[in-house]
């Protein structure tokens, strides 16, 4: 049974797991990602999720190259355009990637149609606000105008957010009702998973009543959920938050793998799972999935048989005692990891 599918507007129909390619060109060579992209198609895989920067951990020698796989990949498989769905995202402001635009200070028009063609928020890990390191604001009228002219143009077909806020959000759907022509935002793309909630807090109300679909990334926090950071030898070697100790500081200052209260949690999810009979994998997943405002779970996978059993998940129900045991553990450790 292919992974099902959901109307994210009138004529957009994605699937209900969507393939992030952050790892492809970096943890994945061109053939491995070839045979991902593969397995992730022939499931039923239709929306597959990039950015400009990727892959991560992200540096000048690979930007862009998780994009080149994607259009590679489809010339080579001879797959008809409108048979993807593919999500990308412009670089914000950060000063570290110097080597894209020379570091973007903004997220202004020419940013937006630059990144397109060739307002600050907390970064990724971080839950206060902090005005004392706002980068320079740009009026969200311009870039709603950047980003109308690109869908008129038929570059893009519609526009999301992504690590957004409830003011961001509810800023930029006031803006655009009032902004003749301006395309509507559909959906936000923030962390989801049993181990960051922070979505329920404020952001579903927003997305409730706007109809706005959240495009849940991180499912496995980072493959953290699976147990395998927590098991003898502290997990695989290859695994990405071994294989890049060190250097990969936004994924560590979320995923501390250090942090007593993550590791308790992840045990008492894991007990969950086997007492039901359920891989960790599988629970993660259908944890996000049973969410009534996810449109679809973005996950990763470096290897066949990780995308595969993430894609079994689609078949798993959880019931409400499930559920009843999820929240117990949610209360003890509520969100680890921001």
């Amino acid at each position: 049974m292919a992974v099902p599918m959901v109307q994210l507007a009138p004529d957009l129909s994605v699937s209900r797991l969507c393939f992030g390619t952050m790892t492809l060109g970096e943890q994945n060579t061109l053939p491995q990602s070839f045979r991902l992209l593969d397995a992730a198609f022939e499931a039923g895989v239709n929306f597959l999720d990039s950015a400009e920067m990727y892959p991560v951990p992200q540096r000048r020698q690979t930007q862009g190259r998780s994009e080149e796989y994607i259009g590679r990949w489809m010339r080579a498989r001879n797959v008809p355009r409108d048979r993807i769905v593919l999500a990308t995202k412009v670089t914000g402001p950060s000063g570290q990637m110097t080597w894209i635009r020379g570091g973007p200070k903004s997220l202004d028009a020419n940013n937006i149609l630059e990144a397109i063609n060739d307002s600050y928020v907390p970064m990724f890990g971080e839950t206060d606000y902090d005005p004392r390191r706002q980068y320079g604001s740009v009026a969200i009228e311009e870039q709603l105008d950047a980003l109308g002219k690109a869908v008129d143009s038929g570059k893009i077909r519609y526009i999301g957010l992504s690590n957004e806020t409830p003011y961001g959000v509810m800023k930029f759907l006031h803006i655009s009702n009032y902004m003749q022509s301006s395309p509507r935002i559909i959906t936000v793309q923030n962390s989801y998973n049993l181990l960051c909630r922070n979505f329920d807090c404020g952001l579903a109300e927003c997305c409730h009543h706007e109809s706005i679909s959240l495009l849940a990334y991180s499912p496995m926090a980072m493959g953290i959920l699976s147990g395998k950071y927590f098991s003898a030898g502290g997990g695989p070697s290859d695994a990405r938050m071994n294989l890049f100790r060190g250097r990969y500081s936004e994924g560590e200052s979320r995923y501390n793998l250090s942090n007593v209260t993550l590791k308790a949690a992840v045990e008492d999810y894991i007990n969950i799972a086997r007492k039901f009979g359920l891989s960790p994998a599988s629970l993660a997943i259908a944890f996000v999935l049973i969410h009534p405002l996810v449109a679809s779970a973005v996950f990763g996978a470096t290897k066949v048989w990780q995308l595969r059993e993430v894609v079994e998940a689609r078949n798993v129900h959880l019931t409400s005692e499930m559920t009843a045991e999820i929240n117990k553990v949610h209360a003890r450790y509520p969100n680890p990891c921001p």
